[in-house]
């Protein structure tokens, strides 16, 4: 995050709304034949003035005072119709992009020749001295450090995010983070405020565009750097053409290398310049009546419901010996454990114990973690998943989906698809009605077995300003709730 780039400056005319009502309507002159309704034109004219509001209208605040249906109606219109091309989702698709804001950018080029291990390093050096002025934004927007600890900012995030968050809305479920949620993602060891990075209409202080990055040390084949991960990139969806997002990351960038720091990892479901590694998300129906009818995105309609209820049945309770919740007691276990099975891959988290203690310790409704305990109390395997909730939209029964997200598993003492079946016994129980993994670490070892389902939907790993080899997934050890 380091290179030396022209300022960005960005353009509001290419995305300003239309209006949606006529604020200079034409007169219109009375001619003999109409003259006898001119009291009542008069009067009628007077009672439908009463209604106008006096100066402009706010294009955004009438779209905002529109039933919720319509509104997701003029989004899908927008979405179709206004947004222009989509980035590519496939490194064929890439190839023939153009990309002007990453080509500034200390990122690998797509096509760069093989690079060997021992090549690995910054592609930009730092320099001496940096922007201390935060970048530009259009006029009626201005910059804000969120405030994470107020009950109301935390609530504004919580908005923006489940509203904006999710790119492709086909209005059928949408996220719902929840404070609690934000927080843990958000505030781990040494994190810091000016890092959660926020975008504010002047005219009524409405939260419209966000930023955050968190701190993290991290293992890149031999290297283990100090980093930062960027999470929860998010524009608001009426305002997506005013190209807030590169001037968001430009300024994120700006206030991490204030603090010395000049890479970041970070992963999109969309291909940019360049992919470190790409994986694929894999499902697995806990409640599979449940996310038939609400029509789940990420699940395969590929069998009827009788048979789908059928093959994805569990057991009612577990089978592991010593299984059980984590405790605080098990931080330094767990630690030890994670460890020594992380070293073993080409992209990992350096954990420390108070790491481990933040990511992993039981938060209801958000992380769920169980050790295995031997006859002599040493901990012989960990598992943990997180738990996302998202709201149904416009469904006569069905309000809300929750989905439990595996983070990590090390299975020393246990077979793994022994471990991952209790894992899925255990979310279930929860309320969980699918669980989702991606295809990294040794996740392949499971998913098939268990009956999990590969998803059309990929994600890609990416390094900011660091040059190193691409890696298979299997040798991707870092998994970014998010």
């Amino acid at each position: 995050m380091c290179q030396k780039t022209p300022q960005f400056t960005l353009s509001i005319e290419d995305s300003h709304l239309s209006t949606m009502t006529d604020p200079n309507p034409s007169d219109k002159k009375l001619t003999g034949g109409e003259s006898g309704s001119l009291q009542r034109s008069k009067k009628k004219q007077k009672k439908e003035d009463a209604w106008k509001p006096e100066g402009p209208r706010d294009p955004i605040a009438m779209l905002s005072s529109l039933p919720e249906s319509k509104q997701q109606e003029i989004q899908r219109a927008l979405h179709l119709f206004s947004l222009g091309p989509s980035l590519p989702k496939t490194l064929q698709q890439a190839k023939k992009h153009t990309y002007r804001f990453w080509e500034t950018q200390p990122v690998p080029k797509l096509g760069d020749s093989t690079v060997t291990p021992t090549d690995c390093g910054p592609i930009a050096e730092a320099e001496a001295s940096f922007r201390k002025e935060p970048y530009s934004l259009p006029k009626g927007f201005s910059w804000d450090t969120l405030d994470l600890s107020s009950p109301t900012v935390l609530r504004e995030l919580c908005t923006l995010l489940n509203e904006n968050y999710m790119d492709e809305d086909d209005n059928t479920i949408r996220f719902d983070f929840s404070p609690e949620y934000l927080q843990w993602a958000l505030q781990p060891p040494n994190w810091l405020a000016q890092w959660h990075c926020g975008v504010r209409v002047d005219t009524n202080n409405k939260l419209v565009g966000f930023i955050a990055a968190v701190p993290a040390d991290v293992r890149i084949y031999e290297t283990e750097k100090r980093m930062v991960q960027v999470k929860f990139l998010c524009v608001h969806k009426k305002l997506r053409l005013k190209r807030m997002t590169p001037v968001l990351i430009r300024e994120l960038t700006r206030r991490v290398n204030q603090q010395g720091l000049y890479q970041a990892v970070y992963t999109a479901a969309v291909v940019l310049p360049t992919p470190l590694s790409s994986c694929r998300y894999w499902n697995r129906p806990l409640s599979p009546r449940k996310l038939t009818e609400v029509s789940y995105p990420g699940l395969r309609q590929t069998m009827n419901l009788q048979r789908a209820v059928k093959l994805n049945r569990l057991p009612e309770v577990t089978k592991t010996p010593g299984l059980r919740p984590m405790t605080k007691d098990d931080v330094v276990g767990i630690h030890s454990l994670l460890q020594a099975n992380l070293r073993k891959f080409d992209l990992s988290p350096v954990l420390s114990v108070q790491d481990v203690e933040h990511w992993l310790l039981q938060r209801e409704d958000v992380i769920n973690t169980y050790v295995v305990e031997g006859d002599d109390g040493t901990l012989t395997d960990v598992v943990s998943f997180y738990g996302v909730s998202y709201k149904v939209l416009n469904h006569p029964v069905h309000t809300y989906l929750r989905a439990a997200h595996l983070l990590y598993v090390t299975s020393a003492a246990t077979d793994s698809v022994a471990l991952m079946e209790d894992t899925l016994v255990l979310a279930k129980a929860k309320g969980f009605d699918v669980f989702l993994a991606l295809d990294v670490m040794d996740n392949k070892s499971f998913l098939e077995k268990l009956k999990f389902g590969i998803s059309d939907t990929s994600l890609h790993y990416y390094l900011y300003n660091w040059m190193c080899p691409n890696m298979s997934q299997d040798k991707v050890g870092l998994v970014l709730p998010n």
